[in-house]
Formats: C-alpha cells, sequence, structure tokens
C-alpha cells in the first residue's frame, strides 16, 4: 500500500510522513504566532545532500542561541535519514531536490513557552538542474530603504522572522526589480532579500562581516573558504557602502539553491560576470566533495 501512495507523500512531521491535505498544525502553533522557528534550505542531488554538515552545524548552533532543547536523536545521520526518505516518498530519488528543515518550539505559553521541546518539518520540491549555473538573463536590484537589518546576532540566524525581506520583496516586484539590497541601521549593505552579497573591485572580493547583520551563509562560508586558497583574489569581509555599488566591477548574490546570481544592473550601472563564472566551476567542485 505504501508503494501505491507513495508519490502522494509531501511531508515529513516529527519523523512521520504525511499527504498534502493533512492538518497537523493549529493556530497554538509557536512559529506561526511568535516566529519562534528557525529553518535551513538545503540542496539535495541524487540523494547527496549538499554542505550537509554545515547546514547541521548551523542548525545547531541556532537552536542553542534560541534555547531551544535539541533532542538526543537530532544527530546528523537522524536528519539526512528523514530528509532522504521524505524525498523518496515524493518520488524524487534520482532528481535534484530543494528542501526546507524547519524547526519550531512546541506549542504552548506566550512569549515564555511552556516548553524548549522542538518539532521538525520538512519539505521537498524539485529542482531544474543538478549543478550551479548562471543564469544568462538580467537581474536587475535597487536598495530597500523602507527598513533595516539589525546588525546584531538574531539577524544573523535564519529565522522565520521575515517580514523585511516578503515586504522588500514585493517592492522589488512592483518595481520590476530581480532583487533588493538590505541595508543595516548603520545605512552600511548587508545582503540581498535571499542570500547574500559580494563585491568585486579589481582583485579585491568583499562581503560584509556577520556582525554587520548579514545571514550567516552557507554558500557565503565556502566561497569564503575557496577564495582563501585563490591568489589571484584578496578576500576583505568589511561593511559595504552604498557609493561603492556603481563603483564596483561586478555584484553577486549567494545562497543554497542558486548557488551564485550574478547582478547585472544596479541603477545605471551594468557588471560583469567574469570572477561569478570563474567561482561557479570551483563552487560546484566543492558541491560534489561535501
Amino acid at each position: 500500500m505504501a508503494l501505491i501512495f507513495q508519490g502522494f507523500f509531501m511531508i515529513n512531521f516529527d519523523g512521520k510522513l504525511l499527504t498534502e491535505e493533512v492538518n497537523f498544525l493549529n493556530q497554538e502553533n509557536r512559529g506561526l504566532r511568535y516566529g519562534d522557528s528557525l529553518f535551513e534550505t538545503i540542496r539535495v542531488v541524487n540523494g547527496k545532500v549538499f554542505f550537509w554538515e554545515a547546514h547541521y552545524l548551523r542548525l545547531m548552533a541556532s537552536m542553542r542561541i534560541l534555547r531551544m532543547e535539541i533532542p538526543m536523536n537530532f544527530t546528523m545521520e537522524y536528519l539526512e535519514e528523514q530528509i532522504v526518505k521524505t524525498i523518496k516518498a515524493k518520488d524524487l530519488g534520482m532528481r535534484p531536490v530543494r528542501v526546507r528543515l524547519t524547526v519550531f518550539r512546541k506549542n504552548g505559553g506566550l512569549y515564555t513557552p511552556d516548553t524548549n521541546d522542538v518539532s521538525f518539518l520538512i519539505e521537498v520540491k524539485a529542482l531544474h538542474s543538478a549543478f550551479y549555473t548562471l543564469e544568462a538573463e538580467a537581474y536587475e536590484v535597487e536598495l530597500f530603504k523602507d527598513f533595516y537589518v539589525n546588525p546584531d546576532m538574531l539577524s544573523s540566524l535564519k529565522t522565520n522572522n521575515k517580514i523585511l525581506n516578503v515586504v522588500g520583496s514585493i517592492f522589488a516586484k512592483e518595481n520590476k526589480y530581480q532583487n533588493c539590497l538590505l541595508l543595516n541601521t548603520n545605512k552600511s549593505v548587508v545582503e540581498a532579500l535571499n542570500g547574500n552579497l559580494f563585491l568585486v573591485k579589481g582583485s579585491i572580493i568583499k562581503t560584509p562581516p556577520i556582525s554587520d547583520g548579514c545571514l550567516n551563509g552557507i554558500i557565503r562560508n565556502k566561497l569564503i573558504a575557496i577564495l582563501a586558497k585563490i591568489e589571484d583574489y584578496t578576500l576583505s569581509e568589511a561593511s559595504i557602502s552604498p557609493f561603492e555599488l556603481q563603483k564596483a566591477d561586478e555584484l553577486f548574490i549567494t545562497n543554497t539553491i542558486v548557488g551564485i546570481q550574478p547582478i547585472t544592473k544596479y541603477r545605471k550601472k551594468g557588471f560583469g560576470t567574469v570572477v561569478s563564472k570563474n567561482l561557479l566551476g570551483k563552487l560546484n567542485a566543492s558541491a560534489r566533495l561535501s
């Protein structure tokens, strides 16, 4: 019977496979009520979880910061097993897949929770490409200045508190931009709506430091490690002012699903993709070895 209905399984809730029609969360969910939740967006290809150790360690560190109780069975092996099980249940075992692993504190309490115990949720969706590729389409961005990122540790965590990103994405869509860049309260450029930012000027490659409030991104950290081994470039983790954007040779965004997304236009300035293309091959090689 499990094989007959295999393709209908969509989500994994605390290790149990559920169909998409099942109502398993209610109004007491703390992720819904207070954003008391963390998530990891993960790329899986042919059953191989890209950069799984980095994702796992970031999730564990974030849970400790938010004072969530880490279950004894939350090992790397157990959660990877649950991810792969969910992918196979959706009949996507031989496909590139986007996985969202969400962890939230169990129901109960107001701001002060009744318990620090957690539940987890795994969702999967097919992707088009097994490898990171560069899109040839125009990719224009603008600064989003309605609201600002706080330069603190909470901003560096991948929590469900993403209302700034939601409003910024609506602004981008309304104004026909592909993305927006976010500023912190010090008016430094921090990141894009959906990823970390890198700026190339000559042989210098800059990315904002975590202390500026940017996400502690998986691909960000992988590229930092890659760049440390390339003598042609010098990496600088330093604040980026809005004035530097139009002086750059290249700008690109990084995240786990896309890999590297070059920015082709900011205001009246166009940008190249030489460094992006060079780094993309090295990122794909790193992903295969992870």
